[in-house]
């Protein structure tokens, strides 16, 4: 049995996670910048979210 070929690694591929990183940072410190009220919630979901996202890549890296 042949083992299933490998997809390329295309930058899309590559960068598609840190780019999604960078812009959910981006927006969430824009939104501490600019208001309160809703934006707070907002800002803290975007500025918590890649610290999720690095605390669950350095668990899974560690098993």
């Amino acid at each position: 049995m042949t083992p299933a070929p490998r997809r390329a690694n295309t930058p899309g591929r590559i960068f598609a996670v840190p780019i999604l990183i960078a812009v959910t940072s981006l927006v969430g410190l824009v939104a501490a910048l600019l208001g309160d009220g809703a934006l707070d919630w907002i800002s803290w979901l975007g500025l918590g979210l890649p610290v999720a996202a690095v605390v669950w890549a350095m668990r899974t890296r560690r098993r």
